[in-house]
């Protein structure tokens, strides 16, 4: 069945748009789509492959060498003399559970020892080179693959280490990776690696929408016709991405051109130089998709859209985006001074001193409840200045996905032992590995140097790292939560605690209780945003129903034990310890604490005042807890208690 057809796609004009740069300049860096589901995002980049114009490649080479320029390096060379054929550009996929060596490739161990001889077996990034690499669900990868994945982009070339044996080849191609936000962001480190992003959205006109519905099912019903009615735009933009390819190397990037670029850049304060870079790049690319051998204005501004949203992050919780008007200003800005009457065009004597800040969509208050939700007047109070918390860590020893908080054992990290003979995964352990030969290599008949070795005699390194959790926290969102601004410093203390989740690699969830009820007000997820965002929003006022509570973070951890059994639980108590909706009110959260038992919880104690009752305490006591009181969350604050108390000078 033949791909959906590029041009078939309703909208999506900047998606459209880099992709075809990227193309047209794979040095660009790859594109980052980001946006919700069902938004055709796969569609087109899986049809982009067939826009490509083919490439010649070396007969019987794993690793698409060029006939015209081979790579000195490749394993599988020198390819003096090869024939070579054409064949279409490749598309590879990255599937979101490989590991490392399905993506870098791999060592043939038992050759290298038995035999002395270096065979590395290809992965996908030697199928991907020369072609495209698209990843789906890029944000659910571990963090270590994408860091592969960027810097064999950058540098054009992939290389693997094992047991003292490096091997390295070329690995060129345009890397694509898709993403929902709502699942979770990327780190800023990683998303500075990928050269442009796009945000998209499904549309909100009915007519569109329309047409969408009736050209997939067009599609559906007939693969083949359906793309045949397309086959002429497909290709015809084949050849002008093929026109724009030879045209490249022509275009001129004069001085005027970068000093806007670098106006740009500065203006909107990003980190480091590959903004300008990228941007730079890609404003060649377009001047080239354009038919002009000299960047102008027009391709800046097309450029800086593309490769500066995801780049002015300030903090993890800031959602990308960028200014027109403040786009448009520095633009001008760089404009070297004119004489004759004030050009009245875009962001002459318009444009105030000062752009308005924009509102992340992420960051609005979601799912506001009504005025008398839950008994009790009702008020909302933002968070203060976020600041480093205390780590707090599971207990003992977890096999959880990779992350930075507790103990674990994981593929990576330090090596700590040996694995049973039975199990056949992970790292080879060179050193067990001969000792467990060793002893049969008489029996083996051993004549020589090489080392007899079976399949049954390699052994896997045991590693210890960190893992990830599931940080629950739930919240006392009641009235005696509200009073004094006591939810200023909740949230705040919170919010620390959600960044250091998000930099943790951390799975974190929300409930909250009040009135005469609790509720679950984010399920569990790796979008430490959006839980930000729903704290951000959450009022308080009511009753103190902590038995319903409690009760509802018991629910909420055993069916996520059922969903992810390897993901240990962290549960972050944020009370007073106060119980005052219901009969024996007191009784009941007593009882509830003890369903909690074997999780490691944490209780944030949140009474102030001179007269303190102590409930949080005697709480932590039945969870079997830690105590931590509100103003001992923050790692400077126990920095300087400890300095206080050896008599140092803070």
């Amino acid at each position: 069945m033949k791909p959906y057809p590029f041009t078939a796609v309703v909208g999506l004009p900047d998606l459209r748009l880099a992709l075809v740069l990227s193309s047209i300049s794979p040095a660009v860096g790859g594109v980052l789509v980001r946006g919700e589901k069902g938004t055709a995002k796969s569609t087109m980049v899986r049809a982009l492959a067939g826009l490509l114009p083919g490439v010649d490649v070396v007969d019987g080479c794993r690793f698409s060498c060029d006939p015209a320029a081979p790579d000195p390096l490749c394993p599988d060379g020198p390819h003096d003399g090869a024939k070579a054929h054409r064949r279409p550009a490749k598309l590879v996929e990255l599937p979101v559970g490989a590991a490392e060596d399905r993506v870098i490739g791999s060592l043939h161990l038992e050759r290298a020892l038995a035999e002395g001889v270096t065979d590395f077996q290809p992965g996908l990034l030697a199928a991907a080179h020369r072609g495209l690499l698209y990843v789906d669900e890029v944000n659910l990868l571990h963090d270590h693959l994408v860091d592969t994945l960027l810097d064999a982009a950058a540098m054009g070339r992939a290389t693997v280490e094992r047991e003292g044996v490096s091997v390295s080849h070329a690995a060129r191609f345009v890397l694509i990776g898709t993403m929902n936000p709502e699942e979770g962001e990327l780190r800023p480190q990683l998303l500075d690696r990928f050269g442009l992003t796009v945000e998209v959205a499904s549309s909100r006109d009915p007519e569109q929408r329309v047409e969408v519905v009736r050209r997939r099912l067009a599609y559906e019903a007939d693969p083949d016709g359906f793309a045949a009615r397309y086959a002429g735009e497909d290709a015809r933009l084949a050849a002008e991405i093929e026109a724009a390819q030879k045209l490249l190397p022509a275009v001129k990037l004069p001085d005027d051109a970068l000093r806007q670029i670098a106006e740009v850049c500065a203006s909107f304060e990003v980190d480091g130089m590959r903004a300008d870079i990228v941007t730079a790049r890609t404003a060649v690319a377009h001047a080239a998709w354009a038919g002009r051998d000299e960047v102008t204005t027009e391709d800046v501004r097309v450029a800086a859209r593309l490769a500066l949203p995801h780049r002015r992050r300030r903090n993890p919780f800031d959602a990308p985006g960028i200014s027109e008007e403040q786009l448009e200003q520095a633009l001008q800005d760089a404009q070297p001074p004119q004489p004759g009457p004030e050009d009245d065009g875009p962001g002459s004597g318009s444009t105030p001193d000062e752009a308005p800040q924009e509102i992340p969509p992420g960051d609005a208050p979601q799912g506001q409840p009504q005025q008398q939700r839950n008994g009790g007047q009702q008020k909302t109070i933002g968070a203060g200045e976020t600041f480093k918390a205390k780590v707090f860590r599971v207990k003992g020893m977890g096999e959880g996905e990779r992350g930075r908080r507790s103990r674990a054992i994981t593929d990576s990290g330090r090596t700590i032992g040996v694995q049973p003979p039975s199990v056949r995964d992970g790292r080879p352990h060179l050193v067990a590995t001969v000792k467990a030969a060793a002893p049969h290599q008489k029996a083996r008949g051993r004549d020589g140097a090489a080392l007899k070795l079976r399949p049954e005699d390699l052994r896997y390194a045991l590693r210890e790292g960190r893992e990830g959790n599931l940080v629950l926290f739930c919240v006392d969102a009641s009235g005696s939560m509200g009073a004094k601004a006591r939810m200023r410093e909740v949230k705040t203390a919170v919010l620390s605690l959600l960044l250091d989740a998000y930099q943790r690699r951390d799975k974190v969830g929300l409930v909250t209780f009040r009135g005469a009820e609790a509720e679950l007000a984010l399920p569990p997820t790796i979008s430490v945003d959006a839980a930000a965002a729903r704290l951000e929003g959450l009022p308080t006022g009511g009753r103190t129903p902590l038995a319903e509570g409690l009760l509802e973070a018991a629910r909420v951890l055993r069916v996520e034990e059922i969903r992810d059994p390897r993901r240990r639980p962290l549960l972050v108590v944020v009370t007073d310890g106060r119980a005052t909706s219901g009969p024996d009110a007191v009784a009941r959260a007593q009882a509830a604490a003890g369903l909690l038992n074997g999780v490691t919880t944490v209780v944030m104690d949140c009474e102030s005042g001179k007269m303190r009752l102590g409930l949080a305490a005697d709480l932590a006591a039945h969870l079997g807890a830690e105590h931590v009181p509100l103003a001992d969350v923050a790692a400077e604050s126990l920095a300087s208690a400890v300095r206080a108390r050896t008599g140092r000078a803070a």
